[in-house]
């Protein structure tokens, strides 16, 4: 079968390497063999193979200063010690991640071809990517966010919508899928139901999320009928969607003269933040924010951990619950 022409721009490994061996396969003809492959076989996008070129060339200009020219040469230890260079000259986690993977592909073809015995990028990782932190606003701009002024049904709705997030860590599924008897009106205590396995946790709400909320009630009644438990609608008198709310924090963005966009988790990231800021109380936070590991927590911070409510109405900021003499 008549193999396809190669494209002018199609990537290629430079043969650096000499052909002229005779004791195994080569390092350059063994490559040239695999770009056939992935070009006319896999039949891969021109992008995959710049970016499979772009790592292969990369380990044979370490196998040339190593004076490696044969695949038999090859040994587990020689790729640690090149993952190992190519960290120290800057490259990152998922970066070295990316390149061990295009060399186990091209192993595994070499391995198939019955050149190689064994496929010596096995088992061998990068190192972690460092976890940034998610970009959060200060306890100053998050006050400014949330409180929206005016008594209209959308300005009622968003400034309770906002402060329920802030207050209480809130993803935007989570805010979206809440009904009316979600919320005990008397403790102030909101149970969320989200995830895969539909776990529930029950988080406080903080007097100003409360104060909203209450003033949010009768303006939502006029808009909806009995029938309707989401606890957010919008003029239609239906629940209101998870586009409709990002659409809503971006204008709200402009409208109370933030810096930059605002969105639903970046007021969950400023929850957990400020949180953390205040108490130090790490395991808090993880319960609050519904994280099942730890460590998914710790991207916010390092604290030491050691409980809730109490914690809680001292730490966050808008969340100084007072007993309301009407409930």
């Amino acid at each position: 079968m008549t193999q396809p022409e190669t494209p002018d721009n199609a990537p290629r490994i430079p043969s650096a390497m000499s052909a002229e061996s005779n004791q195994s396969l080569p390092f350059a003809a063994a490559l040239d063999d695999f770009f056939v492959y992935m070009r006319s076989e896999k039949q891969l996008s021109l992008h995959t193979q710049t970016n499979y070129a772009r790592d292969l060339e990369k380990f044979q200009k370490y196998c040339l200063e190593k004076r490696i020219t044969e695949l038999d040469k090859l040994a587990p230890n020689h790729i640690r010690i090149a993952v190992a260079q190519l960290h120290r000259t800057g490259l990152g986690g998922k970066s070295l991640q990316r390149w061990l993977s295009s060399l186990r592909s091209f192993f595994q073809f070499c391995i198939k071809r019955q050149w190689m015995g064994s496929n010596v990028a096995d088992g061998i990782t990068a190192p972690k990517s460092p976890k940034k932190l998610p970009k959060t606003l200060d306890v100053d701009q998050a006050i400014q966010f949330v409180e929206v002024e005016g008594d209209d049904f959308i300005q009622q709705r968003d400034r309770a919508l906002v402060e329920l997030i802030y207050s209480s860590g809130l993803r935007l599924a989570e805010v979206v899928a809440l009904n009316l008897n979600d919320i005990d009106w008397g403790e102030a205590m909101l149970r969320v139901v989200a995830g895969k396995g539909g776990k529930s946790r029950v988080l406080p709400i903080g007097s100003a999320a409360m104060v909203a909320l209450k003033n949010w009630l009768p303006a939502r009644k006029l808009f909806t009928t009995d029938a309707e438990q989401a606890l957010f609608i919008t003029q239609r008198g239906s629940r209101i969607g998870h586009r409709a709310v990002q659409i809503r924090l971006q204008q709200l963005s402009v409208q109370q003269g933030m810096d930059t966009p605002v969105h639903p988790h970046m007021l969950r990231h400023s929850f957990a933040s400020h949180m953390l800021e205040s108490s130090g109380d790490l395991r808090l936070v993880q319960e609050l924010l519904g994280h099942e590991n730890i460590s998914t927590t710790q991207v916010y911070t390092h604290l030491d951990f050691q409980h809730l409510a109490k914690v809680y109405d001292k730490a966050h900021p808008r969340a100084v619950r007072k007993p309301d003499s009407n409930d």
